[in-house]
């Protein structure tokens, strides 16, 4: 049982951290995760690099004590005091083991400063390597989640924006359409179209005696001659002439 629980207990833990993550930042803390590492070791390089450089200087000031201790050895030698000599000799016999120790330790400095040199390379070459990674995979997130969200967008103007209610409205038109038209050709067919063709010639009529008139009026039409005057005429020739007969 109680093995049990600690298996849902971690699950539930897993679950909660797994919900809470969030790769990309994350994948940010990263980057200033590395870069902050980089003047810790610049730090830790200089500590090298000032060990080399204190023993350099400790091994110079050996180098000159042996060559002064030596000049002392001859100069007491020569001048026959062989007691002066043997001090000045253990002294000088004592900065030899000195001088030797300091170069081992300054030979090994050096190559530890050289081997953090190399580290630092390395390091810095994966750094670049996993900064640019993180970067495109951040942009690549950022990508995803705009894509998402127009997605989103798009799913949702699709479906609740205009399907939902295009056929239902195309529907409506259509009805509506269909009474107007009906309801067009019910007037067209209640109206006398005869009487209104009649109607119209009268009024073309109309209007052609009443242009006539004002031709008239203006002089560009003469008037025409009566009917009656031009019937009596030929009656009354044809009369005259039988009466000569």
């Amino acid at each position: 049982m109680w093995q049990r629980f600690k298996r849902a207990m971690r699950s539930f833990a897993g679950f909660f951290v797994s919900s809470i993550e969030d790769p990309e930042l994350i994948l940010e803390q990263n980057i200033r995760d590395l870069n902050d590492q980089v003047p810790k070791m610049n730090e830790s390089i200089a500590m090298v690099r000032a060990n080399v450089t204190l023993l350099e200087k400790e091994n110079m000031k050996y180098q000159q004590d042996v060559r002064e201790l030596t000049a002392k050895v001859k100069a007491a030698i020569q001048a026959g005091r062989d007691d002066l000599a043997g001090s000045y000799a253990t002294k000088l016999q004592g900065e030899k083991e000195a001088l030797a120790r300091n170069e081992q330790q300054l030979e090994v400095a050096k190559l530890a400063y050289e081997k953090a040199l190399n580290v630092k390379k390395a390091f810095m070459r994966e750094k670049d390597k996993k900064t640019q990674e993180a970067m495109n995979a951040v942009r690549d997130a950022r990508r995803a989640k705009w894509q998402a969200k127009v997605a989103d967008t798009m799913e949702s103007f699709t479906v609740a924006g205009v399907d939902s209610t295009h056929d239902e409205m195309l529907r409506k038109v259509q009805e509506k359409t269909a009474i107007n038209e009906a309801r067009m050709q019910m007037a067209l067919e209640s109206v006398d179209h005869q009487a209104a063709a009649i109607e119209e010639e009268a009024e073309k009529i109309q209007g052609d005696e009443l242009v006539k008139q004002f031709k008239m009026e203006m002089g560009l039409l003469s008037s025409p001659a009566p009917v009656s005057d031009v019937g009596a005429g030929p009656e009354k020739t044809i009369g005259k002439k039988v009466e000569i007969k």
